[in-house]
């Protein structure tokens, strides 16, 4: 198996919320049966060690995930759900009984919506489901990926009080990482910019840039369309459909090559990745 690749497998891309940072997709409804599931799951497995259960959509919302969970950790894949959270309160026992390796919490979510719950509560029970999932042995990482910018100090004000309930329920003093706090043992909490998705209707940012897209990451939809990276949530770069072909196949086809052998020449052979501020990126930071 390769080490630390990913496949982003979306179980379903349906949402119970609607977030101003997320463009959703306009794609028809759709889940993954059990069936469809394990022939994805299985076509994949000889290529990524960690499986991330969405690209768009709320993986909790999905009624099979957790036996999702444990075939994909009988397959040998390491599972990762990335949620916004909300539905941790009547589904985070079933989740942490499936033994998820990390479980990602988009705490900027709440800001992005109103749900009806007050803060207070969604947060708390987020942390809740830390501990409890911590004391599983299962990593959970709070996201708060909502800063105005990488100025010190520069962030959302609406993150003091979600700072403050933290720190009642995990004490500092919190160990620094690259990214944020260890707050706990198996738990975390990781600053991130706001960003903007890739669209076509955005302007050209350059013509150049890279990407892991396809060397560490691919993304695979609902309907079986393999995508190069998890940011192409309409599936506007369509590989090839995993339903009908092999991973191979589809990775050997002459769209895909162009693509990865456009970035190991720092040059952006499709129109989403020209207007994508993740290529620009590792453009200026990776060498």
């Amino acid at each position: 198996m390769s080490n630390h690749k990913k496949v982003y497998l979306e179980i379903t891309n349906r949402c119970n919320l609607s977030c101003a940072f997320c463009p959703g997709t306009s794609r028809a409804p759709r889940s993954l049966s059990e069936s469809e599931f394990d022939r994805l799951a299985l076509k994949l497995r000889s290529w990524a060690e960690y499986l991330y259960f969405h690209l768009m959509g709320e993986p909790l919302a999905h009624p099979l995930l957790p036996q999702f969970v444990t075939r994909a950790r009988e397959l040998g894949f390491k599972p990762v759900i990335t949620t916004n959270g909300t539905l941790l309160d009547r589904r985070g026992e079933e989740l942490i009984s499936a033994m998820p390796y990390k479980v990602s919490i988009s705490l900027h979510s709440f800001e992005a919506n109103d749900t009806g719950v007050p803060m207070d509560g969604y947060i708390l029970s987020c942390l809740d489901f830390a501990r409890k999932a911590a004391d599983e042995g299962v990593i959970t990482v709070l996201r708060l990926w909502n800063l105005e910018g990488r100025a010190e100090g520069a962030q959302n004000s609406l993150n003091d009080p979600i700072l403050r309930l933290i720190g009642q329920r995990f004490p500092s003093p919190w160990q620094q990482t690259r990214s944020g706090f260890k707050l706990a043992e198996r738990v975390f909490l990781e600053w991130g910019d706001k960003f903007d998705w890739p669209s076509l209707s955005a302007p050209v940012l350059s013509d150049s840039g890279f990407c892991y897209g396809l060397r560490d990451q691919i993304g695979v939809l609902c309907d079986g369309t393999v995508v190069p990276c998890c940011l192409d949530g309409e599936g506007i770069i369509a590989l090839g459909n995993l339903f009908e072909q092999s991973l191979e196949d589809i990775l050997r086809s002459h769209r895909a090559k162009a693509l990865y052998d456009g970035f190991s020449a720092h040059q952006c052979t499709e129109e989403l990745c020209r207007r994508c501020m993740r290529a620009g990126y590792y453009r200026n930071n990776v060498e």
